[in-house]
């Protein structure tokens, strides 16, 4: 049985990587999906691999950052699918460096993509969630909506050489803690999922110590980590290997099912035991 069959889900960052991961673990569960990406191309292929599972797929391209993305997003899945059930705030990548080098710009761009950008989506659903909410309570008909923010370990615990990345995504605990109390009363389940080491784009590992460097909204982002520090990292992790993009995105899945409609204001952390 599809345990998301009529469901409408909303996933930025879903062109590749986690993102994808989740909107395909969605569909494959019957869900319709919001697909966004940066590149029109890479929101494309996931939104046509998601119709391969039999499920429905809109598009909203854009950056999360911009100032009319947000309404732009709800709007994609209200206009497509008729409403908004669940909502992932993916879309992030990391800027690091040492304090001492760290630049306003640095503190503003990791802010700005997994603070604020997923604050102005939950704004723009608010109305769409509150009214849902009220009509269907004088109907008899409760629904649970799920938002499950993507957060790291980063996030609960420090680490070295990413004070504004960590800050960020600790922020968006806070964030999902606050909300959980907000939105309770309109049935809504609001959690965060702290990833560990994640193989993708910007986690693989360096070729000779060349850098990689990958355009973010017309900035180009290192990518990629020496493999020495791989290495370490694994060792670390009780399991011995990093997570797979699908294992990411069962953490997800397991928030947006009805077996997890009491669960709320709460850390999963899916790091095979790195944060132990």
């Amino acid at each position: 049985m599809s345990k998301l069959k009529g469901k409408s889900a909303l996933v930025t960052g879903s062109g590749r990587g986690i993102g994808r991961a989740i909107a395909l673990k969605l569909a494959s569960e019957g869900a319709s999906v919001v697909i966004n990406d940066l590149e029109d191309e890479a929101a494309a292929e996931t939104a046509e691999a998601v119709r391969a599972l039999g499920a429905k797929a809109a598009i909203c391209t854009g950056d999360v950052t911009a100032d009319d993305f947000a309404e732009r997003f709800i709007n994609t899945a209200i206009d497509s699918f008729g409403g908004i059930d669940i909502i992932v705030n993916n879309a992030g990548y990391t800027w690091d460096n040492v304090v001492q080098k760290m630049s306003d710009e640095q503190w503003d761009a990791m802010m700005d993509v997994h603070t604020k950008a997923p604050f102005r989506i939950i704004r723009a659903a608010a109305d769409f969630i509150r009214e849902a909410a009220k009509r269907e309570a004088e109907d008899g008909q409760a629904q649970c909506r799920k938002v499950v923010n993507i957060s790291s370990i980063s996030g609960l615990f420090g680490n070295a050489g990413q004070l504004n990345y960590a800050a960020a995504k600790s922020a968006l605990v806070g964030m999902t803690k606050s909300l959980g109390k907000e939105w309770g009363r309109y049935n809504v389940t609001v959690n965060c999922v702290a990833f560990g080491l994640i193989e993708t784009r910007m986690t693989k590992a360096l070729s000779d110590g060349v850098d990689d460097l990958v355009d973010v909204g017309g900035r180009e982002i290192k990518a990629g980590i020496q493999p020495e520090m791989i290495d370490t990292i694994k060792s670390l992790t009780p399991l011995g290997r990093a997570g797979t993009t699908e294992d990411a995105a069962n953490a997800v899945y397991l928030l947006c099912i009805p077996e997890s409609d009491f669960i709320t204001g709460q850390v999963l952390i899916a790091s095979g035991g790195l944060a132990l």
